[in-house]
């Protein structure tokens, strides 16, 4: 299912979004301020993020450029702010799409779509990823070895996902704690030790002498087919 993130102080915005969202078999978490919104991306990992620009402790302009640090999630602004410039200073920081209030409600649903499918994978070769010991399949969130699914949890996808889809490149330990954990984690490389064993023992064939999940010592990781 995909997971909406939506940010808005107003309740009535707030509770209309949640009702047809969830309508809809989507998965609904809310904030109604910024610092609330950024908690609860780092936690939650939402797939879309729908966020008004007003909010009560800081612009949401800003949200998104923080967003921006550490995360590539779409960004759908929903705000009372007509002006042009303002629609282009939003976009400029990060967000995907601008629809402004009052909106219409198929017309918000269609672009939240749209956003979520530009994030996927273009083509199939990209979506499912085939190793000799395990499959990854990117859109469905799932990962296969032996013709058995191996049960993940969110933060060991998150981390395998983060590495498969930088194909092959180095992944420094920096940027993989920001966009796994969050934004205020920059210096905790235990957690990476931890979870990458994790990962190894349910998809390494000899998890002591890793041949797909490689750590650069000192540096970070790579994923090798």
């Amino acid at each position: 299912m995909t997971r909406v993130l939506v940010v808005d102080d107003d309740p009535a915005i707030v509770r209309a979004l949640v009702i047809n969202l969830r309508a809809r078999k989507y998965e609904v978490d809310s904030a109604e301020d910024g610092a609330g919104a950024l908690r609860a991306a780092a936690a939650r990992h939402p797939d879309v993020v729908v966020l008004d620009l007003g909010l009560p402790d800081t612009d949401g302009v800003d949200v998104i450029r923080r967003l921006r640090e550490w995360s590539r999630v779409p960004i759908l602004v929903l705000s009372a702010r007509h002006a042009s410039g303002e629609k282009v200073q939003a976009l400029d920081a990060g967000a995907d799409d601008y629809v402004t209030k009052p909106f219409g409600m198929d017309e918000l649903l269609a672009r939240l779509r749209a956003a979520v499918r530009r994030a996927e994978p273009a083509d199939g070769g990209d979506v499912v990823v085939e190793t000799g010991t395990f499959t990854v399949d990117l859109a469905a969130k799932k990962v296969h070895r032996d013709g058995r699914d191996v049960r993940l949890t969110p933060t060991e996808w998150h981390l395998l996902e983060a590495l498969v889809r930088a194909g092959g490149r180095l992944v420094g330990q920096r940027q993989l704690l920001r966009e796994v954990w969050g934004p205020s984690y920059g210096t905790e490389t235990n957690y990476l030790r931890v979870y990458m064993a994790q990962l190894r023992r349910k998809l390494e064939a000899d998890p002591s002498r890793p041949r797909h999940l490689i750590t650069e010592p000192g540096m970070g990781y790579r994923f090798e087919k």
